[in-house]
């Protein structure tokens, strides 16, 4: 990206509009996965109180500020509201504003900023219901392809990403069936298998296999953290996919120099 194509900002004024576009995809984001896993119209539903009812106020909305002057309890029947509200909103607020900084205001921004917000919405149904939306996966493959007049780097590469998303989505799906099987019972959901492919669209052969590698890592010490490790139990991979994509996206190029320079120093 030409760096004069870029907007000049300061990275403190990037940051402040990141954090409050951050905070208001937020909330979207995170009334979104409540309303998908519950089933419910996400586009035209009003916000309501789960407990009495009402319908929230713009006030009721604010991100962040309105659970502080709520003092997270309803203002009609004062039930108890959930620390996800507030925490969902701050974590992806401070995502987006290191993505601002980060990137400046870019091409490349746009479509990171629509992967961070699949990959942030996806963790959140899978991790609550199973649920990896197919929306969601297709929001990101528009927003890959949308930017990429903008950030073309010749044919040879983009071919070599569609290769990465049909390889590794078929690899995974093969491997997938075999662990059936040999297992008798469902050993990876479609969702996971779909979700690969479009990761492998934005990261290519080399960032892939790292983040799989990474995803596989981060299952196994969550795994061993929380104890979930037990005799025919699964976790939500998922999560894991998300986390590690969105690293590999971000600090892909880096983290790749990082583990080459390692492994010649060891050699």
């Amino acid at each position: 990206m030409d760096p004069a194509a870029a907007v000049n900002l300061t990275p403190p004024v990037l940051g402040a509009i990141g954090l409050v576009l951050g905070l208001l995809f937020g909330s979207f984001l995170n009334c979104t996965a409540m309303r998908v896993v519950r089933k419910e119209d996400w586009v035209r539903m009003r916000s309501r109180c789960r407990s009495c009812g009402r319908v929230l106020s713009a006030w009721d909305l604010v991100p962040v500020l309105s659970f502080a002057w709520s003092r997270g309890r309803c203002r009609t029947c004062g039930e108890k509201l959930s620390l996800r509200y507030p925490l969902t909103e701050l974590i992806f607020g401070g995502i987006t504003a290191f993505l601002f900084v980060h990137y400046d205001i870019t091409p490349e921004l746009l479509r990171i900023f629509v992967l961070s917000a699949c990959l942030f919405l996806l963790t959140l149904t899978d991790f609550e219901a199973r649920l990896i939306p197919n929306g969601c996966l297709l929001t990101a493959l528009i927003g890959y392809f949308a930017t990429e007049p903008f950030l073309f780097a010749g044919w040879r590469q983009l071919g070599t990403h569609l290769a990465a998303m049909a390889g590794y989505a078929v690899a995974v799906l093969c491997l997938s069936l075999i662990m059936d099987t040999i297992l008798k019972k469902e050993s990876m959901g479609g969702g996971d298998i779909k979700l690969i492919g479009v990761l492998g669209l934005y990261l290519g052969v080399i960032g892939m296999m790292f983040a799989l590698f990474a995803a596989c890592l981060l299952g196994i010490l969550y795994a061993l953290i929380t104890r979930n490790l037990k005799r025919g139990q699964t976790i939500t991979f998922g999560p894991f996919l998300a986390v590690s994509g969105f690293l590999m996206a971000v600090f892909g190029e880096t983290l790749v120099q990082w583990y080459v320079d390692l492994i010649y120093r060891m050699a």
